[in-house]
């Protein structure tokens, strides 16, 4: 599979990255030659220097021959016109922009009806909003997705040391859960990851990855100690588009809400956008502020300002002074690793959300969700089983999946199926699958329709 990515920023390194390392036949165009100078000696991909929206360039990059152009620079209008381009020279290749301006939000399927050169829209703050309240509303948890229209949870959350779990074995789950023992379908200790079996334990410490139905997810969170608690009252430190996003999504939920942010032209821009929403002009991090807003009374402080340490050290001063729970905007992937050294579980990044909405449009097969987790080690994605794919029509024991792969979760006519081995996929299944990273392409043969591509 050929790919053409127009920006060798933060997305675009990483989108490039994660497909380099499964073999696909990778372009970068950027017309800055330092981005693309960090692209070339940290991935193994082709690079062009110039305009992802000339039309000379995306020639020279092999447009004609690319299946996907992915359009993911930082500026909307390249990104619009790179697809138009792409679509006069080689219609036939899938185009996704990346689009950012909330102006935009109520085109996207004006978009899809009226404008061919745009197959697929990302917005990763609509998907980074959606992410926030997952992890709001989950508790303890560090990871949430949904599969199956939300039917499904995919949860992370880190073992407590007082975990009744801890040390457990996991073929004794069933007995120290009177039979609510969760589908573990991965285990993150420190920096291993493992894909868990019988004769594995728990440990404290670890990052539990586990498959529930969205209507016992409160019960299998309670067999890890994790119990919900009422959601009253957030404070965002941010007021920039994510935040006012995020606030907007607050109130039409009736959740009292506060936005801290320093500049005054956005407070007052804020102020006419929220309804009930209190602004509050001022720095977020500053502590006689914090107390001032009774910080101690917080349910979840969510710090969104356009400074990552900022981020950081508000979100730890926000729970050193009795905040419930935090939750961090990162985008250097590069801190990621060092987050729960510091203290802090539960953070988001619009880079990353936008890099879960590409995947799935990405893969072979007809995959409709993939969330890549753990800096990209490892992706869960949800599936159909197509008629003509080599894993329907046998059982999970006689299909020869890819090591570092398992099934998670089958979907059928409304019931989930916890897989065996004797299970059967049948077509038009919705299976989720969890793989390490090297097992992918493995994934995308066996769910391929042969001679076509989704």
């Amino acid at each position: 599979m050929k790919i053409v990515i127009v920006g060798a920023g933060e997305v675009g390194f990483h989108i490039a990255s994660h497909l380099s390392h499964e073999n696909k036949d990778v372009v970068v165009i950027d017309n800055d030659a330092a981005a693309l100078r960090r692209v070339s000696e940290n991935i193994d991909v082709q690079i062009l220097n110039g305009s992802g929206s000339s039309p000379v360039a995306l020639e020279k990059a092999g447009i004609k021959e690319a299946e996907i152009l992915l359009a993911v620079t930082n500026s909307d209008e390249t990104n619009l016109v790179a697809c138009l381009v792409a679509n006069i020279i080689s219609p036939s290749t899938k185009k996704l922009a990346r689009i950012r301006n909330p102006g935009f939000d109520k085109y996207y399927s004006i978009f899809k009806e009226n404008a061919p050169y745009i197959d697929t829209v990302i917005n990763p703050e609509i998907e980074v909003v959606k992410t926030i309240e997952r992890l709001m509303d989950v508790p303890g948890a560090v990871d949430v997705g949904d599969f199956a229209d939300g039917r499904i949870k995919f949860v992370g959350i880190y073992l407590d040391p007082k975990s009744r779990l801890a040390g457990v074995k996991l073929l004794d789950l069933p007995q120290k859960t009177n039979g609510r023992g969760p589908l573990i379908a991965a285990i993150i200790r420190g920096e291993k990851m493992i894909i868990p079996r019988g004769h594995d334990h728990l440990l404290a410490g670890d990052l539990v990855y586990f498959i529930s139905e969205a209507d016992t997810l409160l019960e299998t969170l309670s067999v890890f100690d994790k119990h919900s608690q009422p959601l009253r009252r957030v404070l965002i430190i941010g007021g920039g588009r994510i935040g006012a996003r995020l606030a907007v999504s607050l109130e039409d939920r009736a959740i009292t809400c506060k936005i801290i942010e320093k500049d005054p032209e956005k407070c007052l821009k804020l102020a006419e956008q929220m309804n009930k929403t209190v602004v509050l002009q001022g720095d977020g991090s500053d502590q006689a502020l914090l107390l001032e807003e009774n910080i101690a009374d917080i349910d979840v402080v969510i710090t969104l300002t356009g400074d990552e340490e900022t981020n950081i050290l508000t979100s730890l001063l926000a729970r050193r002074l009795g905040a419930a729970k935090s939750i961090t905007q990162i985008s250097k992937f590069s801190y990621f690793p060092l987050m729960t050294t510091i203290g802090i579980e539960q953070v988001v990044s619009p880079r990353l959300s936008a890099i879960n909405t590409i995947l799935q449009h990405v893969r072979r097969g007809k995959v409709l969700s993939a969330i890549s987790i753990k800096g990209e080690q490892a992706e869960v994605m949800e599936a159909v089983a197509l008629e003509t794919s080599s894993i329907v029509d046998k059982p999970l024991k006689r299909i020869n999946f890819p090591k570092g792969s398992i099934i998670a979760g089958i979907i059928r006519n409304e019931k989930i199926i916890i897989p065996s081995g004797d299970v059967i996929i049948k077509p038009e299944d919705r299976i989720i699958i969890f793989a390490r990273q090297q097992a992918i392409a493995g994934i995308e043969k066996i769910l391929a329709v042969k001679l076509e591509y989704f």
